[in-house]
């Protein structure tokens, strides 16, 4: 469905007030979801699977917008992909969001390691594309899939960095360009987030929960090569 800004909305300039946000491929994030999501953070940095793409309307077609991406700790703890302890009562570290236990699988599931590690840079993503009118970016789904994810704390080809083992929330940020000489002053109306809960998940550098795997390359038609390979049907 669509999406808007929660609660703290008002106040915001009129072009953007009204501005609304629809996930694409919203079946596909929920199953993903449910498994526990993982994207892979490499050094030289990679494309996340699925894209972050978004229907936008109700933004004035003839004002000019820039569309950016941030990612967010969803917690201060990192992680570890372990097995279960016997079937004695769960430990309290271990990753059970409503349905309970939906990381768990075959007795394997992501546990609570100790303290998240030094945030990354903050760093954002600028769509290629911006500035652009707004009736540009209503025309079309808009499409991240130039942004990569990188754990290079180095890096200078300005790719988000994350820590590995952690977990993140991508958000959706919409900006008028604002023409006002002191559009600063102006900063904080100009402007509309959007988060969808489903987008979460944890970086790795590798995937750890099998099924994760399977409907990566099930679903990921960039992984052609992988089913290729694949001995079985």
């Amino acid at each position: 469905g669509w999406a808007g800004e929660g609660p703290g909305a008002g106040g915001k300039n009129r072009r953007v007030c009204h501005a609304a946000a629809r996930l694409e491929m919203g079946s596909l994030w929920e199953e993903f979801n449910r498994l526990g999501t993982e994207m892979i953070v490499t050094k030289a940095g990679r494309r996340m699977f699925p894209t972050f793409q978004v229907k936008l309307s109700g933004l004035d077609p003839l004002a000019d917008y820039v569309l950016l991406m941030d990612f967010i700790p969803l917690d201060d703890k990192r992680y570890r992909w372990g097995w279960g302890d016997g079937g004695r009562e769960p430990d309290p570290g271990v990753l059970s969001p409503s349905p309970p236990c939906r990381y768990a699988f075959h007795s394997s599931s992501w546990l609570a390691a100790g303290r998240a590690e030094p945030a990354a840079p903050g760093r954002v993503h600028f769509h290629p594309d911006s500035p652009a009118k707004g009736a540009q970016w209503m025309r079309q789904i808009v499409s991240f899939d130039k942004l990569k994810l990188t754990n290079n704390l180095l890096d200078d080809n300005g790719h988000i960095i994350l820590n590995s083992m952690h977990r993140y929330q991508p958000r959706f940020h919409i900006v008028f360009v604002d023409p006002r000489r002191d559009s600063e002053r102006f900063a904080h109306q100009n402007f509309k987030s959007f988060s969808f809960p489903e987008t979460q998940f944890m970086a790795v550098t590798a995937y750890q929960n099998h099924r994760i795997t399977q409907l990566k390359i099930a679903s990921n038609p960039f992984a052609k090569g992988f089913r290729d390979g694949d001995p079985e049907p």
